[in-house]
Order: structure tokens, then sequence, then C-alpha cells
């Protein structure tokens, strides 16, 4: 057999063939090794054995590395739970998920063995407060003014009851298995306080699929998060995060807002693009991430740069030209958004697209302004639909032995 011939069995083909020869090799005093020799299990190792730290001044699951895995879910209060529920479950949520996030058992919690044999997988849960929370819960008086709603947007088509909630939970994770076992844990703590309104799973790129460090791709193929604020930027907490000498009201200081969309994608609308239209709708070059303008992924678009004949170098209505902070008065704020796919719709197209997640110190000078003028020129409108939507208030972190909400619940 040739080398060529060799290089084209299949996997069953050439584990049949070395299931013969190590009965002949062994038959003939010769080890099986010698032909097939099995690798050690893999060690438990960074993207297992790693850990975030529940406790700390914010919370996590906002600056830190997008984990592979997304579970986010919606909790609506149950009639009479009031404040002294919410309170309870908010002690209780964190303690399970102090441990949780170290790889240990849920203290007083029931074991179901999901993930008994992982490591904590750099598991990160994030809570939030929606606005209809503070009535239900008698807080009217500290309901902070940036939950007011958000406006409507022309393109919207949302589903309201897959919109809003009491209460967010952001479940991240680089096991599958992990993530879902977290969640699954706090609608099981929940029972007779809380229940779910609405839930989505989304997906990223897994740790060390690629040799280096690389920005995500999205469904339409695009790289996705290049002019994200970057924790090393002078101006980074103050685009993200309350700031704790001006908070208003004070128990959102070293809190954030999260804006949540589920964004379908017209992927068969897009697919039928050429690469060139593609390319003019975003801005950028698909394979490099580099703009229109020129240079590499990092470097920044130059809205002024023309081509030869006097046209711009990105487009009028691309869409780094239209999200820009220099085309929005410095509007920016922390995007950590995640895939999906639900299958397919009745007329085969794709349920699939983009779970838009995004931190801002004020949605209405964040991510207002800047949709807004999405919804106004920009070209990808059109191969886009925003099908739910929700805001809320993500208080700072809890200190060891607290919990998440304590200043305002208390």
């Amino acid at each position: 057999m040739t080398n060529h011939q060799a290089g084209h069995l299949s996997r069953r083909s050439l584990l049949g063939a070395a299931g013969i020869t190590g009965a002949v090799a062994a038959a003939a005093g010769f080890g099986a090794g010698e032909l097939v020799e099995p690798k050690a299990p893999t060690a438990l190792t960074t993207v297992g054995g790693d850990a975030v730290p529940f406790h700390g001044t914010h919370q996590a699951g906002i600056v830190e590395p997008m984990q592979s895995v997304l579970h986010t879910a919606a909790f609506d209060l149950t009639p009479g739970t009031g404040r002294p529920g919410l309170t309870a479950l908010m002690k209780r949520w964190s303690v399970v998920v102090a441990a949780l996030t170290q790889g240990q058992p849920a203290p007083g919690a029931r074991e179901d063995h999901v993930a008994t044999d992982a490591g904590p997988n750099s598991l990160t849960v994030t809570f939030g407060f929606g606005a209809s929370v503070f009535a239900k819960a008698g807080l009217q008086a500290r309901l902070p003014e940036a939950l007011a709603p958000l406006p409507a947007f022309p393109e919207d088509q949302l589903d309201r009851a897959r919109s809003d909630g009491d209460l967010w939970v952001q479940v991240c994770a680089n096991d599958p298995l992990v993530a879902f076992h977290a969640l699954r844990t706090l609608q099981r703590e929940a029972a007779g306080k809380a229940t779910v309104r609405w839930q989505m799973n989304g997906f990223s790129r897994s740790p060390g699929a690629t040799a280096h460090p690389h920005t995500g791709r999205n469904l339409m193929g695009q790289i996705d998060g290049t002019n994200n604020p970057k924790p090393g930027d002078e101006d980074f907490a103050a685009k993200v995060f309350v700031p704790a000498a001006q908070a208003a009201p004070a128990w959102m200081a070293n809190g954030s807002y999260v804006v949540f969309r589920r964004i379908r994608m017209l992927l068969d609308s897009w697919d039928r693009q050429s690469l060139t239209v593609q390319e003019r709708v975003i801005g950028r070059h698909q394979a490099s991430g580099a703009p229109l303008s020129g240079g590499t992924e990092t470097t920044p678009v130059d809205l002024e740069k023309q081509n030869p004949d006097g046209s711009l170098a990105i487009p009028g209505d691309a869409h780094v030209r239209v999200a820009a902070p220099a085309s929005n008065q410095g509007a920016a704020m922390l995007r950590r958004g995640y895939s999906y796919h639900d299958g397919f719709r009745p007329d085969g197209a794709p349920d699939a697209g983009l779970l838009f997640i995004a931190f801002q110190a004020d949605p209405l000078t964040g991510f207002v302004p800047v949709q807004r003028k999405l919804a106004r020129g920009d070209a990808l409108s059109r191969f886009v639909v925003h099908e739910s939507s929700a805001l809320f208030a993500v208080p700072g972190g809890a200190a060891e032995g607290g919990y998440v909400g304590q200043a305002l619940l208390e």
C-alpha cells in the first residue's frame, strides 16, 4: 500500500486493522502497543481547572475573557414573594454560586452529579435586576433612572414573552455540563420564590481553538468585537461601571447596566450577497477583519479615507462607521455577545444569530444613542431582526460573607 492510499484509510478501518494486527502480533510475542500506542488521559489543565472568584468589587462575567458556553435566563418573582423572599433568594443564590465557581458542591443543595467530575471551567454567574422587580419588592424609591424602558426602535419585532423580567442570570463556562448544572441548580433553589420567564443558550469559540488569541467571529463569518473597549484603556471603567462616588442611587456603586437583545440573522439572504457586498455592509475585510480603509484588524478605522475614485473607503452606511464612537459622540459599551442556533424555521432558514449582551455605565448614553443611529442608517439592518430585548441593573460584586444586591435589599 502506498503512503497516499494509507492516508485515506477511514478511522474505523484503521482501528479495525490495528485490532487484527494486534491479535496477530500478540500471538507472535509482540505487543500491540508497537502499532497503536494509546495516549495518556488528558490532565485537568487550565481549561477545566481555572476558577474565577465570585466575590469582588465587580461581579464576575463582565470583564473576564469570554467563555465558550452561555446560558442566560430571566426570572419573575412568584406572587407574594416580596422583599423578604427576594432577599432570601439572593442570599441563597450567592452562597451557591460562590461554591460552584470554585468547583465545589453547592452547600445544602441537591447534588445531581451532572458536573461532579469536572473542574470549575472558568464558571461565572452574573445577576441583574429588572425594573419590574422594584414594585414587587416595595423598592420603588430605589429604582434607578437608568432603568427607564428602552425606547422602541423602528425595526424591532419583539416577542414580549422573551423580553424583560424581574431578575437576570448570565451563566458562562468553558464546559457545557458545568454551565447547565449551574443554571439548573439556580432554578431549583428559586423554587417557590421565582420562576423562569425565558431562557436562551449561546456559544463562542472554545479555548485553544486557535493557535493564538483571536477576536471571535459571528455566524455571518465576520470578526466581531475588534473595537470593544479594552480593560487597559484609560476610560474603560468610566464607560462600563458606575463610579462609586457618583452612583445614583448609591446601591449601584461599582455596578453596571446590561442590555440584552436576541438578534436573528437572515443568513439565507446574507449568503446570497457577494463577498464584496458583505464587506461593504460591514466595512471590514471578512478574512482578516481589517477595515476597508487599510491596515490590519486592529488598525483604527479611518472614516475619512477615500478610494482613488473619490468614494469613501468605508461606505456611509457601513456598520463600523455607523456604530463607531466617533459617529456617536463617544458612546461606547462593552459587548459580550454569543452566537445561537435553535434549529430551522418553517421556511428552512436557520433560526440563528446573536445573543447581544452589552455592559455600560449608563444605557441612556451608551446603547440607546448607538442603536438609534443603527436603526436609521446601518446597512446591516437589512440582514437582522431584533426579536427580544431587556435591560437590567447589575449591582457591584459581593464582599466575602455578603451577597449580590445586599446594598439594595438592606
